[in-house]
């Protein structure tokens, strides 16, 4: 098996650019060694489980639990996990590190400043995704182009230059429209609170419904701009992508 270097992801871009999702899992399943799915239970990330499932892959599926999460999305794991009979590894962030947070800026602290909610999406997301993301050879995650203005740029794979590993997007083409026909067509078990107006589900607290004719992300973080609505999850060449790196 050939490992997948940065050096190779511009042709396996052009590899992959016509393949369907159900083959850009199969194609992380078959060339990483010991590939993860990093699931938030969103919509998209369920159209991933199901693919992994009824495709029989050998991809564990992780998820983070930030400690902040919608009671909705914590039945969502239980069920998924009676649907399909396999288990979701559930990563924490590290309580020394949580408390620390809180003691010196509060415990709601990412209203205060962007700095502070990176800091807060840094210790309950970025440091727990890195634990798992250091015993892995390549991720997949669920991320497609018209979710954000930060992602129109992005490719079925990508070169995750933070943790130095390739990250495949087997939903990037996808429009929402093919996310839920897919859903309603397969029978997947997705969160009630997509029905509710919810989009896009992270945290309880940076979360809120959408009104019609919102962008679909401007449920999280609804107080920054749009061009900072990222937590740093999803990087390209070692930073967060923004909106004007994409234009130029």
């Amino acid at each position: 098996m050939e490992k997948i270097t940065e050096n190779l992801i511009e042709s396996l871009q052009n590899e992959l650019s016509e393949a369907s999702a159900q083959e850009i899992v199969a194609f992380a399943a078959t060339h990483l060694e010991f590939p993860v799915f990093a699931t938030s239970l969103g919509e998209e990330d369920q159209v991933i489980t199901d693919i992994i499932a009824k495709g029989g892959l050998n991809i564990p599926v992780f998820t983070l639990d930030t400690g902040r999460l919608f009671p909705e999305t914590y039945e969502l794991i239980a069920t998924t996990e009676s649907t399909y009979g396999l288990k979701i590894k559930t990563t924490f962030p590290d309580a020394n590190e949580v408390e620390r947070m809180v003691a010196e800026e509060g415990i709601n602290l990412f209203r205060k400043s962007i700095e502070s909610r990176k800091r807060c999406c840094g210790v309950r997301k970025m440091q727990p995704l890195r634990r798992m993301l250091g015993q892995s050879s390549g991720w997949i995650c669920g991320l497609r182009r018209d979710q954000s203005p930060t992602r129109t740029g992005m490719h079925a794979i990508e070169w995750d230059a933070a943790n130095n590993l390739p990250k495949f997007n087997p939903l990037i083409d996808w429009s929402l429209d093919d996310v839920r026909a897919y859903i309603q067509q397969n029978g997947v078990p997705c969160n009630p609170l997509h029905a509710q107006g919810f989009v896009s589900i992270g945290c309880a607290c940076c979360t809120r419904a959408i009104q019609p004719g919102e962008d679909i992300r401007a449920g999280r973080w609804w107080w920054e701009a749009p061009e900072q609505k990222e937590c740093g999850l999803h990087v390209a060449d070692g930073k967060i992508v923004r909106t004007k790196d994409l234009n130029q």
